[in-house]
């Protein structure tokens, strides 16, 4: 991993049959490809998953800001 202060990368998933861009720090794609594995899902999966969770929120955040926001709290239950 570079260093934790990298800009983010864009990189492309696949939610529901179409392909969206998002940009994350390479440190929350880590994460992102470490939670999939806990959960046994694809990348795809687990982040149309979380796609499905913001979009029933009250105020729907961004899809990037709520990928950092579930790994947070994804991280947090294990601690």
């Amino acid at each position: 991993m570079t260093t934790p202060y990298h800009p983010p990368i864009k990189r492309s998933v696949e939610i529901a049959g179409h392909k969206t861009s998002i940009s994350l720090e390479p440190l929350f794609w880590e994460l992102l490809k470490t939670a999939a594995v806990s959960e046994r899902l694809p990348i795809n999966a687990l982040v149309a998953r979380i796609d499905a969770e913001r979009i029933a929120a009250e105020v729907p955040p961004g899809l990037g800001s709520a990928i950092r926001l579930w790994l947070v709290g994804w991280l947090a239950a294990r601690l």
